[in-house]
């Protein structure tokens, strides 16, 4: 662990010394007032002997801590929930850990990040934690290599859905406001936990291989199919170029906010009303926020430097889907954008880009380039069962960029060594490969 925290990216985030296993959060909303009020059961397991637990939680205060079933002293400050235990906790040991808290939830500030997490709209909230938003609405063990189970319960108006992550699984009004608790069993990094307040209808499809819904304001509903009425056969296309869907339903929410870019949760996207368009730019970003589901979602990167194995793989898969519903070819796609990058600063190591640069837009095109140089190299037949075997091995794990070096490396007999060295550490774009009568 970093001095102050799990990750250098993410300076005061996160500890390496326990695991969370399961989430429980029991939540109660007030939209007008923005006011928030919680109780969150962590299962806590120890990864090396501790006596001390150390949480993340931004701007709300904690009003009681029970470790175990007994109350505990704690310390909250500069968004650090410290909690000393009475008995040292052993290595592979597990405890519950209970923290009562409240207050109105706000948007964390990480340097050149920027701020992420909880935000209101004009007319309910969204929840964005990449890659440091969790701790502005619950207490977490903030860092992307702790992946854990979750059951949410949240109490808001009845006037306002409440959309989550994974499986609705109970839905109780009680007069004026509704009970809404979803359930995700798949494991899920705390960033990519949300929830979605808003005044939404519900478009549900029966489209295969897994249930299909949308959460859309009633007066954007007949411009919903614009950017989405093709987002069944890109479901298709993806599972089989990528494998299959690893969750059990795919959601989308479209604010009637605008929005700048679309949000990445686990099993939800979140899109603004700006980008229900039948254009190529908005488009793309549905097929981008989808391929997350395989790679960010299931295959999380266990340390920020490696940013380009989620939005690199996304990237690729809007250039796939080009191709596949009648748009540019992914070879003229990457002719394109490696000319773009051509004529831009030569400053970036993909590879470890910084975190003033991790959300870079050069991040996403040479990763995406490297991804078709390594088609280009070792063919489509190795190619595409590479990628298979990568987000079918890895499904629901923690991965980095040396594991993937080490997949590529296993389905071909060339040497990948100086292809990845170039794409990778060195900050001078290399050219791309010619294509083959294949590619």
């Amino acid at each position: 662990m970093t001095a102050d925290g799990a990750d250098d990216y993410v300076p005061g985030h996160g500890d390496l010394s326990y695991d969370v296993g399961h989430y429980d959060l029991d939540l109660s909303y007030h939209p007008e007032t923005n006011h928030l009020e919680g109780v969150a059961t962590l299962t806590v397991t120890a990864r090396e002997p501790v006596d001390e637990l150390v949480l993340d939680l931004h701007a709300l205060s904690v009003d009681k801590v029970s470790v175990g079933g007994a109350r505990v002293r704690h310390s909250h400050k500069r968004d650090r929930l410290r909690l000393r235990l009475e008995e040292t906790l052993a290595d592979g040991e597990s405890l519950d850990v209970r923290v009562t808290y409240s207050g109105t939830p706000r948007p964390v500030r990480v340097g050149d990040l920027g701020s992420t997490g909880w935000e209101e709209l004009s007319d309910g909230v969204i929840v964005a934690g990449q890659p440091h938003g969790a701790p502005s609405w619950f207490p977490c063990n903030d860092r992307a290599s702790s992946k854990a189970s979750y059951r949410v319960a949240v109490t808001a108006p009845s006037a306002y859905r409440v959309v989550g992550n994974g499986t609705l699984v109970e839905r109780q009004q009680r007069s004026s406001t509704t009970r809404w608790v979803h359930e995700q069993q798949q494991p899920m990094a705390p960033y990519l936990a949300t929830v979605q307040i808003g005044r939404y209808d519900w478009l549900a499809t029966d489209e295969r291989p897994v249930p299909v819904a949308a959460a859309v304001p009633e007066k954007l509903t007949k411009r919903y199919d614009l950017a989405f009425g093709r987002q069944g056969e890109m479901l298709a296309y993806f599972g089989r170029v990528f494998g299959d869907y690893p969750f059990d339903r795919y959601t989308v929410v479209v604010t009637e906010d605008d929005l700048e870019i679309p949000l990445e949760s686990q099993g939800l996207s979140t899109f603004g009303a700006n980008h229900l368009d039948d254009d190529w730019d908005c488009v793309r970003l549905v097929a981008h926020e989808l391929s997350h589901q395989w790679f960010g979602n299931s295959l999380t990167v266990g340390a920020w430097r490696d940013i380009w194995l989620h939005e690199g793989f996304a990237c690729y898969a809007e250039w796939l889907w080009s191709e596949e519903s009648g748009h540019a070819s992914t070879q003229e796609q990457a002719e394109h954008h490696w000319g773009k990058l051509a004529d831009q600063d030569q400053d970036l190591v993909l590879a470890d880009p910084g975190p003033e640069l991790m959300f870079d837009d050069r991040v996403y095109k040479r990763g995406a380039l490297l991804l078709h140089a390594l088609r280009l190299t070792i063919g489509e037949d190795a190619f595409f069962p590479m990628l298979r075997a990568w987000a079918g091995d890895h499904a629901y794990g923690t991965v980095s960029t040396e594991m993937f070096i080490g997949c590529a490396a296993t389905h071909t007999d060339v040497d990948l060594g100086p292809l990845f060295t170039s794409w990778l550490r060195e900050e001078t774009l290399p050219e791309l490969p010619s294509p083959s009568p294949k590619a």
